[in-house]
């Protein structure tokens, strides 16, 4: 599902985040990111599905395959955020 991409007072694009909070290019996690906790997942989901990077970009950024983001976002769409826990993984197959 596709979001609808804003622009704040200060002119920075944003999109609303996982947790129904603005999501700018600021608020997204470091580039160098070593561990992907469910919100920083869903937050890169909701960046890429809102413009505000592309999947390349956000694969590139990140060190991340197309599967593995691809994996992230099929994991949203059918279990929500929960999909995302990677302890739980077995039971959401």
């Amino acid at each position: 599902m596709l979001q609808q991409q804003r622009t704040n007072s200060r002119g920075e694009k944003y999109v609303i985040g996982p947790t129904g909070a603005p999501l700018t290019l600021s608020d997204l996690p470091p580039p160098e990111t070593q561990r992907w906790v469910i919100r920083r997942k869903a937050e890169v989901v909701a960046a890429v599905r809102g413009g505000l990077l592309s999947l390349d970009e956000a694969c590139d950024r990140y060190k991340l395959t197309n599967e593995e983001f691809l994996a992230w976002q099929q994991s949203i769409d059918r279990h929500g955020m929960a999909g995302l826990r990677t302890t739980r993984i077995q039971q959401y197959r």
